[in-house]
C-alpha cells in the first residue's frame, strides 16, 4: 500500500469537526453524518479480527448480525481485510465467525446469508481494472511515473493493481465506503503506518465518509487497542483535517 503514499489529495471537501455523542448528527441538507450500526460493527470486526482478539469478536460478530450485517458481507470483511494484516489474523477470524454461526443456528437464529458477489464481465485486463478502481477511489487520474517501491520491485505494483484493486475491489459485496472503512480499522489497529492511515482516510473523506464519522470510528476503534496506537491514529486524522482548511 506503499504507492497510495504517493497520491495526491485530489479533492479538497469542507472538513468540520464535531464532538461525538449519541444523537446522529444532520448536515444543512438533513443528510445523516454518524456512523450507522451495520458500520458500526464493520469497524468492529474489522478491528478485532486485526488485533486477534477472538474472544471480543465472537461478541462484535454477534452484534454485527443483530444489526443487519449478512454472513456474506462480514465473510467479505474477513477476505478484504487479509490484504491488510494477513491470512493468519483473517483465517482465525473466519474460523471464529463459524463458531458465532453455529451457535447461533444451534439457538434457532437464521441469519441472513445475503448476496453473492456479481460476476465480472469486463475485457480489460485485472490491472487496468485494478488502477481504474484505484482512481475511482481517489478520483485521480494515476498516469504519472511509478513511484519509488514499483521501480524497485515492479511485482508487488503487479499484485496491488491485479489483485488487491481488481480481485478484492470487483467484488460488490462491499462498498467502496465499507472496504474503506475495514482499511482504515485495521491500519489503526495494527499501528506504525501512519503514511498508509494518511492516505486512506482521505479516501474515506473522497468517498463521502463525513470527519464526525472518522472520528467515531476513532471511538470504536479505541475500545480495544493500544491507547498509544489510537492517540496516533487520531493525530493522523487532525492532521488530515486541518490539512483541508488550507
Amino acid at each position: 500500500m506503499k504507492q497510495l503514499i504517493t497520491i495526491g489529495i485530489a479533492i479538497v471537501i469542507t472538513a468540520f469537526l464535531g464532538v461525538t455523542n449519541h444523537v446522529n448528527a444532520q448536515s444543512k441538507d438533513n443528510t445523516i453524518v454518524n456512523l450507522d450500526a451495520k458500520q458500526q460493527s464493520i469497524i468492529a470486526i474489522a478491528s478485532l479480527t486485526a488485533k486477534g482478539d477472538l474472544q471480543t469478536l465472537e461478541s462484535a460478530l454477534t452484534e454485527g448480525l443483530d444489526a443487519g450485517l449478512t454472513v456474506r458481507e462480514i465473510k467479505e470483511v474477513m477476505v478484504h481485510l487479509y490484504a491488510y494484516c494477513g491470512f493468519p489474523r483473517s483465517l482465525r477470524g473466519l474460523r471464529t465467525f463459524i463458531k458465532v454461526l453455529d451457535k447461533r443456528k444451534a439457538e434457532g437464529v437464521e441469519d441472513q446469508l445475503g448476496a453473492e458477489a456479481t460476476p465480472i464481465e469486463d475485457n480489460r485486463t485485472k490491472y487496468e481494472r485494478g488502477k481504474a478502481n484505484l482512481e475511482t477511489l481517489v478520483q485521480a487520474k494515476l498516469d504519472g511515473p511509478p513511484a519509488d517501491y514499483a521501480q524497485f520491485a515492479p511485482i508487488i505494483e503487479v499484485f496491488l493493481k491485479e489483485h488487491l484493486f481488481a480481485d478484492i475491489f470487483d467484488r460488490d459485496i462491499l462498498d467502496y465506503r465499507q472496504r474503506e472503512l475495514v482499511t482504515v480499522s485495521v491500519l489503526a489497529t495494527i499501528g506504525g503506518v501512519e503514511p498508509m492511515l494518511h492516505s486512506h482516510m482521505n479516501i474515506c473523506l473522497i468517498q463521502g465518509i463525513t470527519p464526525i464519522q472518522l472520528k467515531e470510528l476513532m471511538d470504536v476503534v479505541g475500545k480495544n487497542v493500544d491507547q498509544e496506537k489510537i492517540d496516533s491514529a487520531k493525530k493522523v486524522l487532525n492532521e488530515l483535517l486541518e490539512s483541508k482548511k488550507q
